[in-house]
């Protein structure tokens, strides 16, 4: 076996209670492992999305139990490509948080940060729907400390939000899991997929009753409406760092779909094949509009960006509801842009705010600021990439979607909202922009609290960081789109991942 394959989760295990015993009365140490530990999950990803690129899909057998009595993890394309945005976000919210010092107004925040990790790897590595759910709870239970670090009264009503959401979303795929299981007599992801098709009638009501509850659980994780309300407070009143590694959380949702609902419930499902589709595509639409016209009603920046990522969502889970390889292209190529230009927005509201004195993160003219201009051309830099306009990859993702919508019953609604809602987010944007940077330039300011508000060049860095990553995805839209390509239709023909867990004998007995 390649123990490579496990590393992303047994990393970050080992390094978050390590901190907590060995660290905890020293910042330094904690800051110079996590940052390591992230370096070095960055590393393993870069070489998991190698092997995943040079040949079929990998399954690592915990105990060497074989599937499907065992717990499995599968390294294939789409899992490879999820662990590697894991692993940049990783090292650019960790570096944030300690050049900013956001870090150091909490406990354990590297330990809760390391965790976090884990339960965002493992979701995306794991071929189990039970052990989906288990890691989907470690890492809740971090985001929940990393929620609250820093304390707060508006932090805590937002948290305790966050938590009941999320416990009923729990509940619901505990429910969800017994459906399925009690109906196929298995959870491995590869198995349910032979299983399904030897449902009985009598079964088939039952099978997707369990279906469409894991939809909806996952739905709540992508901030789906009617689901979607939780995320604008959370989101808004996070740390930045926080809030910027919550950029991957919403995809841990958006991929659950993509694997769970190609694998199992594709083409080969029988009366279940596809049932994600009829529900999954208005609510994305309603979800994408929800989402733009909460950007252009904000009375603060991080709201703003807070909506901008609920419509976002709308537009991913769009071209994923369409539920075709070219659709999957342009969905993928979107969820890579969304995490870069969404973390590099909450990122820049943080830096911005911390200048603007009593007016925060408000829309509202406030004296100039120091280093107005360098922020002000890395916020149009991310306005443009959120509302996708050219030359950055928000342009080229909506353009990949729009053309995927093509061959739909449901082209012209598709087109005639997601050109319309890019209009309204331009608008939002333009506001929020000109309010900020402009109507703020003939403020004056006193020079010495612009000066004692410059921050080091390391938080800048960072945010820049991110811009970086989406001009490199501009520059490098080909090679990424092959990848991307390869990868849809492996998803769509998922007998290799199946052969894969469960082998050649075994598949065919079943």
């Amino acid at each position: 076996m390649n123990h490579l394959i496990i590393l992303p989760v047994i990393l970050p295990a080992l390094l978050a209670p390590f901190i907590v015993l060995a660290m905890r009365h020293d910042l330094l140490l904690q800051r110079v492992f996590s940052m390591a530990g992230a370096v070095a999950l960055l590393g393993i990803a870069l070489m998991l999305l190698d092997q995943a690129a040079g040949g079929p899909p990998q399954v690592y057998e915990l105990g060497n139990w074989p599937a499907p009595f065992g717990i499995v993890l599968v390294l294939d394309r789409l899992s490879a490509l999820m662990v590697l945005l894991t692993g940049i976000l990783a090292v650019v919210v960790a570096g944030y948080a300690i050049s900013s010092g956001w870090d150091a107004r909490g406990r354990h925040f590297h330990a809760l940060f390391q965790f976090q990790l884990m339960g965002i790897t493992g979701a995306f590595l794991t071929g189990d729907i039970f052990n989906l759910f288990v890691f989907f709870e470690v890492l809740l239970i971090a985001s929940y400390g990393l929620m609250l670090h820093g304390g707060g009264a508006a932090r805590t009503r937002a948290g305790v939000q966050y938590v009941v959401v999320n416990l009923a979303g729990s509940t619901l795929f505990l429910v969800a899991v017994g459906i399925i299981y009690g109906v196929t007599g298995t959870l491995n992801m590869a198995d349910l997929a032979v299983k399904v098709q030897q449902v009985g009638p009598g079964d088939e009501a039952l099978l997707r009753a369990g279906g469409l509850l894991l939809l909806m659980v996952f739905a709540v994780k992508a901030a789906l409406v009617p689901i979607h309300f939780w995320l604008p407070g959370t989101y808004a009143n996070a740390p930045a760092p926080v809030a910027a590694l919550f950029a991957i959380m919403t995809k841990v949702g958006a991929y659950s779909i993509l694997r769970v609902f190609t694998l199992v419930f594709g083409d080969q499902a029988g009366s279940t094949a596809w049932i994600a589709a009829d529900w999954l595509l208005p609510a994305a639409l309603v979800t994408l509009v929800i989402g733009t016209v909460g950007v252009l009603g904000a009375k603060a920046l991080t709201r703003l960006v807070c909506f901008a990522v609920v419509g976002s969502m709308g537009t991913l889970l769009t071209a994923i509801a369409l539920f075709t390889p070219t659709a999957t292209v342009a969905a993928l190529f979107y969820m890579i842009h969304s995490t870069f230009a969404t973390a590099a927005m909450f990122l820049l509201a943080d830096l911005i705010s911390t200048r603007r004195g009593g007016a925060g993160d408000r829309l509202v003219t406030a004296p100039r600021f120091a280093q107005t201009g360098l922020l002000a051309c890395l916020f149009f830099l991310g306005a443009i990439a959120m509302a996708g306009m050219p030359p950055m990859t928000g342009f080229l993702g909506k353009l990949l979607v729009l053309d995927s919508a093509r061959a739909s019953d449901s082209m012209a609604t598709i087109w005639t909202v997601i050109l319309i809602t890019s209009l309204i987010a331009i608008v939002g944007f333009a506001r929020a922009g000109s309010v900020v940077f402009w109507k703020s330039a003939s403020v004056p300011g006193p020079d010495e609290d612009r000066k004692a508000a410059t921050p080091a060049a390391l938080p800048i860095a960072a945010a820049g960081t991110m811009l970086a990553a989406m001009v490199a995805l501009a520059m490098f839209a080909g090679p990424v789109t092959g990848y991307l390509e390869a990868t849809a239709a492996s998803l769509y023909e998922p007998a290799g991942y199946i052969r894969a867990v469960l082998g050649p004998d075994m598949t065919a007995a079943r």
